[in-house]
């Protein structure tokens, strides 16, 4: 995989690339924002991981840059800054993933691969040209193919990252069904509890707007205090 570490601690920053290399992964550094940008621009990259506090521009302005440029790269931004607001931010703006330092080199490459994995859909038709797999969920005029990635919505394919795939799914399953905010934790996230931050309203917003892009009625209801529906 090749990564772009964005990050202006240099020992930081050349002790977790050999450790990422180590790990069979292709590493350039980025010193601070603009250069960062400017390494966008030129290489191709799989994934980012990406420091929040960066001289020249700071981590969510390159994220806010990226995203309004429609560019998809997937971005863990990896910061020592991890109340739950700036988490929520970072996540707002853009970002896949935010861990917090310190963090293990084993779950940061375990969490890079799974932030590329949700990008990395196989080229083909729409589900109504049979492309989707045995897999397949339905609820309505929405499909997700959770094995390849993929998920539509009136035969037109959406542009979602991991995490926003791997919820569409769970409302999918359980349509007509109402999912509180513990479910949806524990079985997109993987956590056996509830955090204190709003993450899972953050992401039901973002998998909202893309849902509902091209002018299509929302089809997810919010159950106050409670969680999430989606309409069958």
């Amino acid at each position: 995989m090749t990564v772009l570490l964005v990050e202006d601690d240099a020992p930081f920053a050349e002790a977790l690339a050999a450790e990422l290399r180590a790990c069979n992964h292709q590493v350039t550094i980025a010193g601070d924002g603009r250069a960062a940008l400017a390494c966008v621009d030129r290489d191709r990259f799989d994934a980012m991981i990406l420091d929040r506090m960066l001289p020249r521009l700071d981590g969510i302005s390159i994220l806010e840059r990226l995203r309004a440029d429609d560019r998809t790269l997937p971005v863990i931004m990896l910061s020592a800054r991890g109340a739950p607001g700036e988490k929520v931010e970072g996540l707002e703006a853009g970002a896949d993933d935010y861990v917090v330092k310190p963090v293990a080199t084993a779950e940061l490459a375990a969490r890079l691969q799974a932030v590329v994995r949700g990008r990395r859909w196989p080229a083909g038709g729409g589900a109504a040209g049979g492309a989707a797999s045995a897999d397949t969920l339905r609820a309505g005029d929405i499909v997700v193919s959770p094995s390849r990635f993929r998920a539509w919505r009136n035969d037109e394919p959406i542009d979602l990252v991991n995490l926003e795939l791997k919820l569409l799914a769970e409302f999918v399953r359980n349509a007509g069904s109402v999912l509180t905010r513990a479910m949806l934790i524990e079985r997109v996230w993987g956590y056996d509890f509830e955090p204190t931050t709003n993450l899972v309203d953050v992401y039901v917003r973002r998998l909202r707007q893309k849902l509902t892009a091209n002018g299509a009625d929302d089809p997810i209801t919010t159950m106050r205090g409670v969680g999430y529906m989606l309409r069958g």
